[in-house]
């Protein structure tokens, strides 16, 4: 009776459990501006992160329960050895893209904007990683989503 009574309690905690994760809905998509300028919109995790190589980027969910929601998304910008953006950069999001963020994006022009350039933008990369063609830089957002955020005062 009391291995039924604990099946029982332990089916109702793992339907519990699965009840208040938000479905994965994955809309990554290429934004097409120009010949030469774009940008990605990538969730993490999505298979065109891992299609792009970001799985490294260092985003961090909103939906933690440790983080009273608080995270971080994060720009990629992939360089050639000679500092020059390679390919089209990537905005790795949680929910909705910030505009001031896309706009500046969108500034940039694949195979003639430099490091430089993407420093004057958004300041010095948090963290980069180094592959065979050159490397990617991560610039860090800072982001709060106050729906995920179940701590008692709502504040940090």
């Amino acid at each position: 009776m009391l291995i039924r009574w604990f099946a029982l309690a332990l089916t109702f905690v793992s339907f519990a459990s699965c009840a208040s994760v938000k479905a994965f809905h994955d809309d990554s998509h290429y934004v097409p501006l120009g010949p030469r300028t774009g940008y990605y919109i990538v969730r993490p995790g999505s298979s065109l992160s891992r299609q792009l190589g970001l799985q490294a980027a260092p985003t961090s969910d909103t939906a933690d329960p440790f983080r009273h929601g608080y995270g971080t998304d994060a720009l990629a910008f992939r360089f050639d050895h000679a500092g020059l953006l390679s390919a089209p950069p990537a905005y790795i999001v949680q929910a909705t893209p910030n505009e001031f963020y896309t706009r500046r994006l969108g500034a940039l022009i694949r195979g003639r904007s430099s490091a430089r350039d993407v420093q004057a933008f958004f300041g010095r990369p948090q963290h980069t990683e180094s592959r065979a063609d050159g490397l990617i830089a991560y610039h860090v957002i800072d982001v709060y989503d106050p729906f995920e955020d179940h701590s008692s005062s709502g504040r940090r």
